[in-house]
């Protein structure tokens, strides 16, 4: 059995952060579901700018939608939904199998979103129809403006995956506003089977504190940061609010390890996936961090629900000057700041793609 089957058999959905054209055409997603146990996936605005970038696959569906009248926004969405619709039936089989616990696809709402919710919960609920697919996660970053734009798009029955989250407290804001949401379904008496994600990124905390700590605190602020929030998470569905929503028919908002391609080239390229195996959780890994795992990676030990571990080391970083908190807010106010300039950067590049093939036709 290869390790990411072991992981899929303790109960940790391994999905691909990765999605190209290229990846559905060949029949290789196919193969990643099939040997070695993907069940999801995730994309955001730098991947399909990256996918979009890489060679032609892209421009005949440009051309047509340009051709009929398509720009922007409107014709990404579109790109975007074509990809990830093929993907979602690629994945239904285990989505069904699982009763709706696995096999999600997901797809992000404009970056130039993170500050307006009432404009988060209408795209939302615009895309999540217009893909056409139940195993379509919207994803809305956890800011303040997110987190009421979340709750009201549970509320609304529509599943979302929270991401841009970097700590403890974003996990509990953002499980605050799923759990919301719920009692206001079962208040209302609706169907309480509205699914959802909690996304904290990993990697990056260790990349912001590389050259600012000694070198015996590399690679460690994250797993720690990792090992806290999972407290949190086992802490509240063990309690009886969540109890009572789980009576009720709910489902748990699933823990999601993001960002867990090790970006250290002197660690281990499978450091973030072996450390963070836990059951009941999500991991979605880089396809280069995918493949190292199948290929040589090993799971020994799960993930403890340990926060005096945990917090032990964090206090350690506070020492060497790092105000974890600070830097929390600092990370999430970064990662919207990137995923603005990949969606920006995207927005050029089929602007220029758009013009100049539409241009060849005509000649």
């Amino acid at each position: 059995m290869n390790a990411t089957r072991k992981l899929h058999e303790l109960g940790q959905s391994l999905w691909l952060d990765n999605i190209t054209r290229g990846l559905l055409a060949s029949g290789t997603l196919e193969r990643y579901i099939r040997e070695l146990a993907v069940s999801g996936l995730t994309s955001n605005p730098t991947i399909f700018d990256h996918a979009i970038a890489a060679g032609d696959a892209y421009n005949e569906a440009i051309c047509k939608l340009a051709r009929e009248g398509s720009s922007g926004e409107e014709l990404f969405f579109e790109l975007a939904l074509q990809d990830l619709r093929r993907a979602a039936d690629l994945f239904r089989p285990v989505h069904v199998a699982t009763g709706g616990v696995d096999g999600w696809v997901s797809l992000e709402v404009s970056p130039l979103l993170a500050d307006d919710a009432r404009g988060s919960i209408s795209a939302a609920a615009r895309l999540h129809a217009r893909a056409q697919r139940p195993n379509l996660f919207i994803k809305i970053p956890g800011t303040a403006a997110g987190v009421a734009a979340i709750e009201e798009t549970i509320f609304a029955g529509v599943p979302v995956n929270v991401t841009l989250l970097f700590s403890r407290e974003h996990y509990v804001a953002a499980a605050e506003a799923y759990m919301r949401a719920l009692e206001r379904r079962l208040a209302a008496g609706l169907d309480m089977k509205v699914a959802s994600v909690a996304s904290i990124f990993i990697s990056r905390w260790d990349v912001a504190v590389a050259d600012k700590v000694s070198a015996q605190y590399r690679n460690r602020l994250g797993i720690a940061v990792a090992m806290q929030t999972y407290k949190a998470y086992r802490d509240l569905l063990a309690s009886a609010r969540w109890r009572k929503l789980a009576a009720a028919g709910a489902r748990p908002q699933r823990l999601l390890w993001a960002s867990t391609g090790t970006k250290d080239p002197a660690a281990a390229d499978t450091l973030y996936v072996e450390a963070l195996a836990a059951p009941d959780t999500v991991n979605t890994i880089p396809e280069k961090t995918l493949l190292a795992f199948a290929e040589h990676g090993k799971v020994d030990s799960v993930l403890p629900a340990d926060e005096g571990y945990a917090e032990a080391v964090l206090a350690e970083f506070e020492r060497e000057g790092i105000d974890v908190q600070a830097l929390a807010a600092t990370l999430q106010l970064e990662g919207a700041a990137a995923f603005t300039k990949s969606w920006n950067e995207l927005m050029y590049r089929i602007a220029q793609k758009s013009e100049a093939l539409t241009k060849a036709v005509r000649t």
